[in-house]
């Protein structure tokens, strides 16, 4: 398993996208498999920079492991803001029009589409988000 902790802030975006392209290239991951994968991290990421700490300042601690029983990967996210479990939040009404439907949710909605797996939980003051991709 390899970790990189990052400050919780949007400009960081960039390194922890590289971070990520180049453990995937790595593993030689399938390029469409590898844009999914930049947009649940980006979503995640950003969603932590932006409300995980309200005013303040922290981190966001990102673990990258290769499965070992098929091809893929786990990815994680700790950070020590606010307890949130963005998995109790209500699914998007994606059949709506968009006008019509409630500001925020769709990103953790693609980052449950994107993975096989996804789980959360919050232990010693941490919030932990785990997705698994195969490919």
């Amino acid at each position: 398993m390899k970790e990189l902790k990052f400050d919780a802030k949007v400009e960081e975006l960039d390194a922890v996208l590289a971070f990520l392209d180049t453990e995937l290239e790595s593993l030689d991951c399938p390029m469409k498999v590898q844009t999914e994968l930049d947009l649940a991290v980006e979503e995640l990421f950003v969603n932590i920079a932006n409300y995980a700490y309200g005013d303040k300042t922290g981190y966001a601690l990102m673990k990258f492991a290769e499965l070992e029983n098929a091809r893929g990967v786990s990815i994680t996210f700790v950070d020590e803001g606010m307890q949130y479990n963005p998995l109790e939040r209500p699914d998007p009404d994606i059949t709506l029009p968009a006008e019509q439907r409630p500001v925020g949710g769709l990103g953790i909605f693609l980052v449950k589409k994107i993975a096989d797996e996804v789980n959360y939980n919050y232990s010693d003051g941490k919030n932990i988000f785990n997705f698994i991709k195969k490919f």
